[in-house]
C-alpha cells in the first residue's frame, strides 16, 4: 500500500502496471487501494468482458476509452477515480493504450493488473517502454504467511505454530 500511495502522489505519475503470478492478490490489492484512497473505482475485467476489450479497437483516443469505461461501469470518471484495467494481458491494444494515457491524460489514475506481463504473447503489440510505472507482486513465502495470520516469530526467531 505504501508503494501505491507513493505512486498516487508522484508528480511524475504514469499508468501503473501491477504484474505477478496468478492468484497473488493483484486485483484485491488494486481494488482495496481504490476503495480506501479514491472517491470511486471504475474496474473492467478484460478477460471476461469482450465488450470492454472492444473499447480498445480502432483509434486509442483516451477520451473515448474513458467514456466507454464510464458507461460500462456506471462510474463517472474524474481525477479522483481509480481506473482499473484488470487482466490487461488479455487485450494487447489496452496495453498499447497506456502510452496514450501517459502522454495525453496523466491527470487520470490508471492501474492495470496482469499475469505474464514480461512475456510478449501477442505479435505486433509493443510494450509502452518508458510510459508506465511497474510494480511486481510476488506470492508470500511461508514465514510471511504465518505472520499475516497472526502466527509470527517467537522471541528466539522460531516460527510459533
Amino acid at each position: 500500500m505504501k508503494q501505491l500511495e507513493a505512486w498516487k502522489t508522484s508528480r511524475n505519475r504514469k499508468p501503473l502496471i501491477i504484474r505477478g503470478a496468478r492468484q497473488t492478490g493483484k486485483t484485491w490489492l488494486s481494488e482495496e487501494f481504490g476503495r480506501t484512497r479514491y472517491e470511486a473505482v471504475a474496474r473492467i475485467d478484460l478477460m471476461n468482458n469482450e465488450r470492454a476489450r472492444s473499447f480498445f479497437d480502432g483509434d486509442l483516443d483516451v477520451s473515448r476509452i474513458l467514456r466507454n469505461i464510464s458507461l460500462e461501469t456506471g462510474v463517472p470518471i474524474t481525477t479522483d477515480t481509480l481506473v482499473l484495467l484488470d487482466e490487461i494481458q488479455e487485450c494487447p491494444r489496452a496495453l498499447t493504450a497506456l502510452k496514450y494515457f501517459c502522454e495525453d491524460a496523466r491527470e487520470y489514475h490508471v492501474i492495470a493488473t496482469g499475469s505474464y506481463m514480461g512475456i510478449a504473447r501477442h505479435a505486433g503489440t509493443s510494450y509502452p517502454v518508458g510510459k508506465v510505472d511497474t510494480l511486481t507482486l510476488r506470492p508470500m513465502d511461508f514465514t510471511e504467511y504465518l505472520r499475516a495470520i497472526g502466527q509470527g516469530d517467537d522471541s528466539c526467531g522460531r516460527i510459533a505454530v
